[in-house]
């Protein structure tokens, strides 16, 4: 009898819950985005780790998205992709693994220590869908239609006084 795993028939490699998790996955809904200079795919009530982004905890982002999968469907014509919007919460904080830097010089006594951690922002994926209401356009100005003009009364205006005082001279 062979101890091998692999040995066996009908095995392809592959643990069975991963080949009905690829079932599953071919009828879901999910979409590539771009976030922080980075592509992610990202599916519903998913919760992705993405870098920094502005926003309190509980606030909505909207991100964009440059693909999109809708079971057989595959979506990725720019005019059609730019209609959908992938809307997430931003679920907290968290920090990469700390990355430790030192400096070296040899003979010289020369060293540096430093450290870094990068930032990241956790969202919760809450919608991928097209937008309901299209996109402001720019407003075309209506043309005006003329207001009709009355004609003004003409009103006897004052003489000045040089002419009232010509005119009482005469």
């Amino acid at each position: 009898m062979c101890t091998f795993k692999r040995a066996r028939r009908g095995d392809t490699g592959v643990p069975r819950h991963a080949r009905k998790r690829k079932e599953r996955e071919s009828s879901r809904v999910y979409a590539i985005v771009r976030c922080g200079g980075r592509q992610e795919k990202v599916a519903l009530d998913e919760v992705v780790t993405v870098d920094k982004l502005p926003g309190e905890v509980g606030s909505s982002v909207t991100l964009p998205a440059l693909l999109v999968v809708d079971g057989d469907r595959v979506i990725s014509d720019p005019a059609e992709v730019g209609r959908y919007q992938v809307t997430a919460d931003i679920v907290g904080d968290a920090a990469g693994p700390k990355i430790n830097m030192i400096h070296y010089r040899n003979k010289t006594g020369y060293r540096r220590r430093l450290g870094h951690r990068q930032r990241y922002t956790q969202v919760r994926i809450t919608g991928i869908g097209a937008d309901t209401k299209p996109k402001a356009k720019a407003q075309e100005p209506k043309p005006q239609e003329p207001k009709p003009q009355e004609p003004k009364a003409q009103e006897p205006k004052a003489q000045e006084p040089k002419a009232a005082a010509k005119a009482e001279e005469d």
